[in-house]
C-alpha cells in the first residue's frame, strides 16, 4: 500500500477567502493611483533605489555607454506600458520632454535607436524584478492576511500571439486548427499571483505542444 506524506488541508472558505479580498482590494485601489501617476522618470527612480539598484547590477552584463543603458531603457519601457498611448513614439517624446526639463539637450525623435535598446534587454533581468519585488511584497503581507499561516497562491495563464519568425514557430507553433501558415505562432503564458499581496510571483510561456497550465503550474 502507497503512503502519501502529502498534507492536504482544508479547503478556504468563502468567508475567508473574502477576509482576504477585502485588504487586497485596497491595495489594488491604491496601485490603481499609483499607476495613474506612473511614468518613465517615476520608474527610474524605482529601478535605481537602494533597494533594487544591486539586483539590476547583478544582473546585467557588461554594456556600452550609450543614449539609452538598460536602466533607463527599462524605464521608458514600462512607462510606455502604463501610459494611455502605449506607443514607442510617446516614450520616446515623454523621454525628451523630461531631458530639457532638467537642462539637457534633446535626443533624436526617431524610435529607432530605444526599440533596438528595447531588444537588448536581458530577459533574466526582467524575470528576476518580477520575483524579487513579488517576495518584497510578499514579505510584508500581515500575518491577518494569510490562510493558515499560508500563502495561498493564485494560478491563471492566457496565450498571446507571437511574430511569425522562423523561430518563434519552431518554439510556439500555431493552434492546431489553423492551416499551416494562415496563423501566428501561439504561447501560453502561466503566471502565479498571491492572493494576499496581488503580486505576480512567476510567470512562464508555454509552446502550442506542451502541458497546459495546471501541468505547468506543478
Amino acid at each position: 500500500m502507497r503512503v502519501s506524506n502529502t498534507t492536504h488541508l482544508p479547503t478556504p472558505s468563502p468567508a475567508f477567502m473574502s477576509h482576504c479580498t477585502r485588504p487586497a482590494q485596497h491595495r489594488q485601489a491604491a496601485i490603481a493611483q499609483h499607476a495613474q501617476a506612473a511614468d518613465t522618470q517615476a520608474f527610474f527612480n524605482l529601478l535605481t533605489s537602494s533597494e533594487l539598484m544591486g539586483v539590476i547590477e547583478d544582473q546585467l552584463p557588461e554594456y556600452r555607454e550609450r543614449h539609452y543603458p538598460p536602466t533607463l531603457t527599462l524605464s521608458m519601457f514600462l512607462g510606455q506600458v502604463m501610459s494611455t498611448d502605449g506607443s514607442c513614439q510617446n516614450a520616446v517624446n515623454e523621454h525628451n520632454i523630461n531631458r530639457v526639463g532638467n537642462g539637457l539637450p534633446a535626443l533624436s525623435f526617431e524610435t529607432g535607436g530605444y526599440c533596438t535598446a528595447r531588444k537588448r534587454l536581458p530577459q533574466g533581468l526582467v524575470r528576476t524584478l518580477v520575483q524579487e519585488t513579488g517576495r518584497r511584497l510578499d514579505a510584508n503581507v500581515p500575518k491577518g492576511g494569510l490562510w493558515k499561516n499560508r500563502h495561498v497562491k493564485l494560478v491563471d495563464g492566457t496565450t498571446v500571439s507571437l511574430a511569425d519568425t522562423e523561430d518563434n514557430r519552431a518554439h510556439y507553433p500555431q493552434h492546431g486548427n489553423q492551416a499551416e501558415s494562415a496563423g501566428f505562432p501561439l504561447a501560453r503564458l502561466v503566471g502565479v499571483t498571491s492572493l494576499a499581496s496581488g503580486a505576480l510571483s512567476g510567470k512562464s510561456p508555454v509552446g502550442s505542444r506542451h502541458p497546459g497550465e495546471m501541468g505547468r503550474s506543478r
